[in-house]
């Protein structure tokens, strides 16, 4: 991202502090986590201290500051979740994805979380991949969760099959 989108980034938003959120979120939308360089920009621009844009950005759960894949997928390993089988869920999906959680498969098709409690208790074990809630999963659902997303523009419709 160049500095002229970041400078439309900024001004659209206000340069002070109440709108570090909503740029950190619309630089995040574009490069699927905050780069260094870019909030180093964004320090220097809004004349607000890069320490202060780190403790934002580590923070939020939200916001990443390693690349994370095309489609984030989250196991909520939440108390109702977890009695009703939700490590077999995330045993499944690494398995399936060939990496533990907070890593990023070799393609940089996905990221893997765990969290605790996506606030859906009652259709727990619950899957989120991007943003679409896949609810009372079982280890034997994974991989048809999984391949809905495998040739899918970024938002599991599948498009290639």
């Amino acid at each position: 991202m160049g500095n002229t989108k970041l400078d439309e980034i900024i001004s659209a938003n206000g340069s002070n502090r109440k709108s570090i959120i909503p740029i950190l979120q619309e630089i995040q939308s574009i490069h699927n986590y905050l780069p260094q360089e870019t909030l180093r920009y964004v320090s220097e621009k809004m004349n607000i201290p890069l320490i202060d844009l780190f403790s934002i950005a580590s923070f939020y759960s939200s916001f990443s500051l390693t690349p994370r894949g095309e489609h984030l997928v989250q196991v909520c390993l939440g108390t109702a979740c977890h009695v009703r089988g939700a490590h077999r869920v995330l045993d499944e999906t690494k398995k399936k994805l060939h990496i533990e959680p907070d890593e990023t498969t070799e393609n940089q098709k996905f990221t893997l979380k765990t969290v605790n409690c996506l606030g859906a208790c009652a259709l727990g074990p619950i899957v989120v991949v991007d943003d679409n809630y896949h609810g009372n999963t079982r280890a034997q659902k994974v991989n048809a969760i999984l391949a809905e997303y495998k040739n899918s523009n970024n938002n599991g419709n599948n498009t290639s099959e």
